[in-house]
């Protein structure tokens, strides 16, 4: 998987100690996430459906458990990149197919800007002051090569599907 420009050892060093910090609580830090991804983007919300039940507001999916379950997922991908910084090739066929499944369920590539903003939010509230210009361009590095990976889910389909 080419990232554009590949990860530093001093960048995948700070990518790996701020996870560290985070991992440890998944659904509370998730929750975060995807707090601020409602925020940011109201419309997102009816693309979680569990059982073809639409969610009332942003509170009501983000307690539901099938929706936790999500959040669990989502942060599993994220502990994955992690763990591979030094060969995140080896997710590429994980990510290419997490891409499909997204798009079938009618996520739109524009949208994975907004949850990469999410997502350095949820970073930057909890690390703190350690969440320094550099541990922010690192991971966004991190994060458009893994979004870059699974957008070539979307560019395998066949046309008009």
């Amino acid at each position: 998987m080419e990232s554009g420009m590949p990860l530093s050892g001093g960048q995948r060093a700070l990518i790996r100690e701020s996870w560290r910090r985070v991992s440890g609580s998944p659904v509370q830090h998730g929750l975060v996430l995807f707090s601020r991804l409602f925020d940011l983007d109201p419309d997102l919300l009816p693309l979680f459906q569990y059982n073809c039940k639409q969610f009332a507001s942003p509170q009501e999916c983000l307690s539901a458990p099938e929706f936790l379950d999500h959040i669990r997922k989502v942060m599993l991908v994220i502990d994955a990149a992690v763990s591979h910084l030094e060969n995140l090739s080896c997710l590429e066929e994980y990510l290419c197919n997490l891409g499909k499944k997204h798009q079938a369920v009618g996520v739109k590539v524009e949208s994975f800007s907004t949850v990469g903003e999410s997502l350095l939010y949820m970073l930057e509230k909890s690390l703190g002051a350690a969440f320094s210009p550099e541990v922010q361009e690192a991971w966004s590095k991190l994060y458009n090569a893994v979004v870059k990976a699974m957008q070539r889910g979307w560019e395998t389909l066949p046309e008009g599907d």
